[in-house]
């Protein structure tokens, strides 16, 4: 058991100083004072610090990215520690490029080692082509049948893209829509948006012809330039949810973009931000040649809110939304995760008071402790 006293909880609203009791994985009791009743029980005191919810990161190349430039350009698996150091307590991973090297057996097999070591972990089948891989043969079987699978991943707009048709897109959208309500799932499409000219265009024709609901096909990396951005903007007005991508050009970075989402009218809660961690970065001259490659931090999530908050001039309980109650809804995981709340998951961090991480606890454990890794991964 835990228990965390006199500290500022944050469930992402601002809910006072408050006593958090937690048993079993599960946040038990939230009281103005809860008294110890065991003489087993870690005691956190919280005095002069914040409890938020952990971080959500729902676009993590978990076995690595990369391989654009061969072999030798494979990214690592991410580590634990990684993730802990990061403040990220839940993680999604997925395929990027190469569904050739790598696959959803592995994919899935390091989400199920990811949360023997402690926290939670989910995946998507696919990758950037189609047919999707899969493990089952099928995306539908993949979803309702495997318990880490949530949705599927598809490039659009790419060098690097299938070039799929509206009616695949279409067909695609519709099996993860419809193995996501026999599974409970989200059921999802999330789909890697790329530099190409047509942006969005393909996801607004199946949108426009179909009856798929708008929120199905997910477009991440909307930032990565003006035009698309501004597609993006008119896509969440509409109801969709776009996912911003950490790390990328300062002028439309999450936290500037953010705000000209407010100025423009966009609902704040149609926006999520994730850190495409371990996955590669790459830039090509204008005749499709590697000129540079390299890999991304998970730190780049926990390094935005900072800068929301210290820089932006966001107040803590705004900011957090984007890394947590949107996160978590946007894949059918609230309120088990991304809030504060009896019966939540305790999936909590405790900041000091310059937004500097200073615990992490995840399903109930103690995994970083004064600034201090305590629980690491199994080979590190």
């Amino acid at each position: 058991m835990l228990l965390i006293k006199n500290i500022e909880v944050f469930s992402p609203k601002n809910m006072g100083i408050k006593d958090v009791l937690i048993t079993n994985e599960k946040i038990t009791l939230i009281e103005d004072n809860i008294e110890p009743f065991n003489k087993k029980m870690h005691i956190i005191d919280g005095t002069g610090k914040r409890l938020i919810p952990g971080l959500i990161d729902n676009h993590v190349h978990i076995t690595g990215g990369g391989g654009e430039g061969s072999f030798k350009t494979k990214v690592p698996e991410i580590t634990l520690s990684k993730l802990v150091e990061g403040g990220i307590t839940t993680v999604v991973g997925l395929l990027g490029t190469d569904g050739i090297t790598r696959s959803v057996e592995n994919l899935v097999a390091k989400a199920k080692a990811l949360k023997e070591e402690g926290i939670s972990a989910y995946a998507h089948t696919g990758s950037y082509g189609y047919p999707s891989v899969t493990i089952t043969d099928e995306v539908k079987k993949d979803i309702v049948f495997i318990d880490e699978i949530i949705g599927v991943k598809i490039a659009l707009s790419d060098h690097r893209s299938p070039s799929i048709s509206k009616y695949e897109l279409a067909r695609l959208a519709s099996d993860a829509r419809v193995a996501g309500m026999i599974s409970g799932k989200a059921g999802i499409v999330v789909a890697h948006m790329g530099n190409g000219r047509k942006g969005l265009g393909l996801i607004n024709e199946v949108l426009e012809e179909t009856e798929i609901p708008i929120r199905t096909i997910r477009p991440t990396h909307v930032n990565r330039k003006e035009e698309l951005l501004i597609e993006s903007f008119d896509y969440a007005k509409r109801g969709g949810i776009i996912d911003l991508t950490c790390g990328i050009y300062k002028d439309l970075s999450p936290t500037n973009v953010i705000l000209r989402a407010e100025k423009a009218g966009v609902p704040l809660e149609n926006i999520t931000i994730s850190s495409d961690g371990y996955g590669s970065w790459s830039k090509y001259d204008e005749y499709g040649n590697l000129v540079k490659i390299g890999a991304s931090p998970v730190s780049s999530l926990f390094a935005e809110l900072q800068t929301m908050v210290l820089d932006g001039n966001f107040e803590l309980e705004k900011a957090l939304q984007f890394f947590t109650t949107n996160v978590a809804k946007a894949l059918n995981l609230y309120p088990k995760k991304g809030y504060i709340g009896e019966g939540a998951d305790a999936d909590l961090l405790i900041l000091d008071d310059s937004m500097n991480l200073v615990s992490v606890i995840a399903r109930g454990r103690l995994m970083l402790d004064d600034k201090k890794i305590i629980v690491r991964g199994t080979y590190e």
